[in-house]
């Protein structure tokens, strides 16, 4: 499971940036093209704050849907997989704008 390292990740992130303080909450992008499962982070995050400054936090997931541009015919799509083809002309040669994000957005902390 690479969620559990993702979030550990996350956390070392947010008490790098927290200062010391504690971190009451934390806003985080996850693309739906970016193979990371957004319930499996949440689970990990219980588990991997314990006993940190983000023990007890908020964790808000905000997804961000995947959208390709075809190369054929410029058009934007929507896109819910990695090698998805454009809904207007049905070309496969299609390249990801959004959806493979994974970042931590904002953090709130205690002053």
């Amino acid at each position: 499971m690479h969620e559990m390292s993702i979030t550990q990740g996350i956390i070392e992130l947010c008490l790098d940036h927290a200062g010391g303080r504690r971190v009451t909450s934390l806003d985080i992008e996850i693309g739906v093209l970016s193979s990371v499962v957004p319930e499996a982070i949440a689970f990990c995050f219980d588990a991997c704050s314990r006993e940190t400054l983000l023990e007890g936090a908020r964790l808000n997931i905000i997804r961000i849907p995947g959208k390709g541009q075809c190369l054929d015919c410029r058009e934007e799509t929507p896109l819910t997989e990695l090698y998805g083809s454009c809904e207007q002309c049905g070309s496969n040669r299609v390249t990801i704008v959004s959806g493979e994000e994974l970042r931590v957005r904002e953090i709130e902390v205690d002053d």
